[in-house]
């Protein structure tokens, strides 16, 4: 059962004590200082734990502009942190030392919650992979042939992760049309969402030092929502023989509220059945698959729900695959965990599986149709969880307005 709150109606929110995600936000009086999302309101962080008896450490690791000091604290700190969280907020005798650390959402500017440190994105739903491979690969196998051996993934770029309500401008880049004999640099035709879920370091690793399976919790703080735009058509061009760049790179949104691992134990479910034998930096005796239900909108019509428990590879065996060759973490890498896709034509989590490339437009609740993205559409992605008491708690949402390109030309000519 979840528990009452000092704050009234937090139950009825999605942001109840079996909750209390981080974030960072500002209000017209005041800088960016760490937030804590209750209810309808955000609970100052750092002024709550200076008046309301949190130690001296963890009160100087709230008191920042930023989550990252409070993430490289690790475990323990995140803990005791969380503990005093609930002891203040369970209890409704405590409304009156609360109320005055408290700022209705509504009124604040929410600020991307960390400073990003590296980004890495992954490729982990069959489902995508697959419909992806049917879609460019109608004559061959869908999957290649290292995909069901471990996480693929591709290193993105740190400096365009950008918050939620950032707008995003369509991107220009080299497209090869079809019978063209050469590419032309065009705005993207093709933009597109991918609905991920994004997973934040707080604790760093070595230079050399490979981090097990099993020490995911020790290292990731939490989750985010997480949108991987994507250029299909820049995409397209470029991606042999190197993967992924321009056609990603300009843009990475990710929603203002970090819910940390703490609260969401009881989303942890098994991931699906593997199809074979993994290699042993890859077993993984405590899984952490998650089940989390997302939903994709755009201009306000549902047209996706992807359900993310069925991911092949969890979170725990993306890590450690990132770092199996030896390379370090750093208090707020963050990666994602690829376009999260369903067996079905209505978990797809992106426009390219929805409409088929095109071939299947989608009908939107104002009559129109969408293949991919137009200037002007508004994008949201939600996302639930199972909470700790029972009921379910909020992700949060991740959204932007689309742009139109600034000209088909670089700017530099």
């Amino acid at each position: 059962m979840t528990l009452a709150s000092a704050v009234a109606g937090a139950e009825e929110t999605g942001f109840s004590i079996d909750n209390l995600p981080y974030g960072v936000f500002s209000t017209t009086s005041g800088g960016r200082r760490i937030g804590v999302a209750i209810g309808e309101f955000v609970l100052d962080a750092g002024a709550a734990a200076r008046d309301l008896a949190l130690g001296p450490g963890e009160t100087r690791l709230l008191s920042a502009p930023t989550l990252n000091p409070f993430l490289s604290a690790g475990p323990g700190a995140w803990t005791r942190t969380r503990a005093w969280l609930t002891e203040i907020l369970a209890d409704p005798d405590n409304r009156a030392a609360v109320r005055p650390h408290l700022h209705r959402q509504d009124s604040v500017g929410l600020h991307l919650a960390f400073d990003v440190a590296d980004y890495v994105d992954f490729y982990s739903s069959e489902h995508h992979a697959r419909n992806v491979g049917r879609i460019f690969r109608p004559d061959g196998d869908p999957l290649t042939p290292n995909w069901i051996h471990m996480p693929i993934g591709y290193h993105g770029r740190a400096g365009t992760v950008v918050v939620s309500g950032t707008p995003v401008r369509r991107p220009c880049g080299q497209i090869q049309a079809e019978g063209a004999g050469a590419p032309g640099f065009d705005p993207s035709g093709k933009l597109d969402v991918e609905v991920e879920v994004g997973f934040v370091v707080g604790v760093g690793s070595e230079l050399g030092e490979a981090v097990r399976v099993g020490a995911f919790a020790e290292h990731v703080f939490g989750i985010c929502l997480l949108n991987d735009w994507s250029a299909r058509d820049i995409q397209a061009f470029e991606y042999v023989p190197l993967g992924p760049f321009l056609g990603k790179s300009f843009a990475t949104s990710v929603s203002p509220w970090v819910v940390p691992l703490a609260a969401l134990e009881a989303a942890r479910c098994q991931p699906p059945e593997r199809k074979t034998a993994l290699l042993p930096y890859l077993r993984d005796d405590e899984p952490w698959g998650l089940d989390l239900e997302l939903e994709l909108g755009c201009n306000g019509t549902v047209v996706s729900r992807p359900p993310f428990a069925g991911m092949y590879w969890t979170a725990a065996q993306q890590l450690a695959h990132l770092t199996a060759n030896g390379a370090s973490l750093r208090t707020g890498d963050l990666y994602g965990s690829g376009t999260v896709s369903g067996p079905a034509a209505t978990e797809r989590g992106s426009l390219l599986e929805l409409s088929w490339n095109g071939a299947e437009p989608l009908r939107l609740a104002d009559g129109s149709e969408r293949s991919f993205l137009e200037d002007g559409d508004f994008v949201t992605i939600r996302g639930t969880a199972p909470g700790t008491g029972g009921g379910r708690i909020a992700l949060g949402e991740v959204s932007a307005d689309i742009l139109p390109a600034l000209g088909p030309e670089p700017a530099s000519r």
